[in-house]
């Protein structure tokens, strides 16, 4: 079994977080709190943003105009924040267990 943490969200509810996922949030405040010291923005091109994403420039466009990830815009050039670029990867993880449905059960496999 597992180790885990008991911890309280705002709205009241309690959640078991397993070990692993409290060393991800641990390793990420850490370098939240280096990037947050810095007064230094590090500002992205849409291109460099769509590459460190491995998206598309288009589909990085998109993601901008549905409000998925926020951007600047100064006179022409729009600019993203490395944080905000690197908050929307965390988003994004994939929780295990969370895709059994796309691998079928094998015939057979008496379980």
């Amino acid at each position: 079994m597992r180790s885990g943490a008991q911890i309280h969200t705002e709205s009241g509810r309690s959640a078991t977080l397993r070990l692993e996922s409290l060393k991800i949030i641990e390793r990420y405040e850490r370098e939240l709190e280096s990037i947050v010291m810095s007064d230094e923005i590090t500002w992205l091109s849409t291109a460099a943003a769509a590459d460190r994403l491995g998206i598309t420039p288009r589909t990085l466009y998109r993601f901008i105009d549905e409000g998925q990830l926020a951007a600047y815009k100064f006179g022409r050039v729009i600019r993203l924040k490395q944080l905000d670029v690197d908050a929307y990867i965390e988003s994004c993880r994939v929780e295990p267990g969370s895709m059994s449905h796309l691998y079928p059960e094998t015939a057979g496999s008496g379980e």
